[in-house]
């Protein structure tokens, strides 16, 4: 219980299951909810640093809702605070954004007013269904641009590949900016495989050690860094280097990483 990123306590409250284990003032249920903005912080404390973000139609858990600041836990595990109107009601999410990014319109006409930009994995909920639009909760999205959430994606390396060129943002999980453990989860959440949010606890959760030569789909773990392999000598990653997600041929990448200090390949992985 030592890792504040995936315990849901804070002293005030903690989650029911978390009674005799942590010290709170209360202990709770907590509330199911989903977030409603695109793209919405998820800080470390009230107002401070940001660790990660969630997408519209994320399914959390709030313990506390406090001055404007909601303690909650993500459906990956990770805990945090969102901002209190980033949340909405519980809704039955059917489909998740599949292309880098799209737009809500009023109408369902590209020229009528655009609503919202939603981003890769965005979830939403469809009402009715148009000759070349979905109704769907947060306005008319062109069909071409949903997949149905019981269609998951089979090749989380094609998924990867969609971020490419996407701004390196830290903490950043949309492609309106990503990090490197964003880009992996983005990958692997939307093949319906269970990712951590940050690298450490992907390396400690993910695959298989590598003997065999590397392929695509493998990950390449360092202190704090991760990328994903898109064939046999290429890796793609989000890096602060480029400051962008891009190709990288990997052992040019296992030399400008150690030469920089930040050392050597800790774990290579296959799913």
């Amino acid at each position: 219980m030592s890792d504040r990123r995936l315990t849901p306590a804070n002293g005030r409250v903690a989650a029911m299951h978390l009674a005799g284990q942590v010290t709170a003032e209360r202990y709770v249920q907590g509330e199911v909810m989903r977030l409603r903005r695109p793209v919405t912080d998820l800080c470390a404390s009230p107002g401070g640093a940001r660790d990660r973000q969630l997408l519209l139609g994320a399914a959390v858990t709030v313990y506390e809702d406090r001055a404007g600041w909601a303690f909650l836990q993500a459906a990956d595990g990770y805990v945090g605070y969102v901002t209190s109107d980033a949340l909405g009601p519980v809704k039955t999410m059917t489909h998740r954004v599949a292309t880098a990014a799209t737009h809500a319109y009023e109408e369902p006409d590209f020229k009528s007013p655009d609503l919202e930009w939603l981003p890769f994995g965005a979830r939403l909920s469809v009402l009715d269904e148009r000759q070349k639009f979905f109704e769907t909760d947060a306005g008319f999205v062109p069909k071409k641009h949903l997949r149905p959430l019981d269609r998951p994606f089979a090749d989380p390396a094609t998924v990867a590949q969609l971020f490419f060129g996407v701004p390196y943002l830290w903490g950043g999980n949309s492609t309106r900016g990503i990090d490197c453990s964003g880009l992996i989860a983005a990958g692997l959440t939307a093949c319906d495989v269970d990712c951590p949010a940050d690298s450490d606890m992907q390396r400690a959760a993910l695959g298989d050690d590598l003997t065999e030569p590397l392929q695509r789909g493998d990950l390449i773990f360092w202190q704090g860094h991760v990328g994903m392999m898109v064939d046999a000598e290429t890796m793609i990653h989000a890096n602060a280097h480029h400051m962008a997600t891009n190709y990288e041929p990997i052992d040019q990448a296992i030399t400008r990483i150690a030469a920089q200090g930040d050392g050597p390949v800790l774990a290579r992985r296959r799913l």
